[in-house]
């Protein structure tokens, strides 16, 4: 077994309540990690909490709030004493044709899924420089690589976040933090329901993995200890794409 050297370190995970923010916050935790575990599912952040009551603390957060999101770094601290690491998991994705879509559709997919992990990234990128080291990981998609129909607005979301991970990751390499992204494609999570309620949409849709199957939400959990761990200390501005091959065939 490989130690991720994690023992001790602290992290924020947003959108832990579900899915796999919260396949992340339970590796986290189990290599050692406490955590503030965000998300606006109250119920389910207090499970994860309950299940894991040394290691991590619910935060209920909206990400629209940015006030609330960029004060994360500042309440780990105070509950922890210190912050290490940053995930920003959190993210919305509403599907239906671009033309129609209503204008307040955009505002709100980009505000949840760049505007929040920017700010989320600025608060505790500054607590991060200041002792020299850290980490932040993006949570992006192969939409955000590849583009989806029905899916402009979280798509485009998801290139600027890949942006934002490579630019912000030159800018603080320098100063000991590293920035990366992962790019997931197929998992079974709760935002897949309705592919996993229809088995022609979900033959479908697992026709075009070469894996021939989805994700399970705790595959992405070794990857985001990785990436969290000193062992990946010469790994920044980095995608990390994991799809079962789906995008490689592109």
């Amino acid at each position: 077994m490989i130690d991720m050297q994690l023992e001790g370190k602290v992290a924020i995970v947003t959108g832990a309540s579900r899915g796999l923010g919260m396949a992340a916050a339970q590796a986290l935790a189990a290599e050692g990690c406490r955590l503030l575990a965000a998300a606006r599912t109250v119920e389910n952040l207090e499970k994860l909490e309950a299940a894991n009551p040394d290691a991590i603390r619910a935060c209920p957060c909206d990400m629209k709030d940015l006030e609330a999101v960029a004060a994360l770094p500042t309440q780990a601290v105070h509950e922890f004493g210190q912050l290490d690491i940053v995930v920003n998991n959190a993210g919305i994705a509403p599907a239906g044709s671009f033309l129609d879509q209503d204008d307040e559709v955009w505002d709100d997919v980009f505000t949840v899924n760049v505007t929040a992990p920017a700010m989320l990234a600025k608060a505790a990128g500054r607590i991060m420089v200041e002792q020299g080291s850290g980490k932040i990981i993006n949570v992006a998609s192969t939409s955000g690589i590849l583009g989806k129909r029905l899916l402009v607005a979280y798509s485009s979301s998801k290139g600027a976040v890949l942006q934002f991970t490579k630019s912000l990751a030159a800018e603080l390499a320098r100063k000991g933090v590293q920035v990366n992204a992962i790019a997931p494609g197929a998992f079974v999570t709760d935002a897949q329901r309705a592919v996993l309620n229809s088995p022609d949409i979900l033959a479908s849709r697992i026709a075009k993995i070469p894996s021939k199957r989805m994700g399970e939400s705790d595959e992405i959990g070794p990857l985001v200890c990785y990436l969290a761990s000193p062992l990946s200390d010469f790994v920044t501005g980095s995608v990390f794409v994991i799809d079962g091959g789906e995008s490689s065939q592109m």
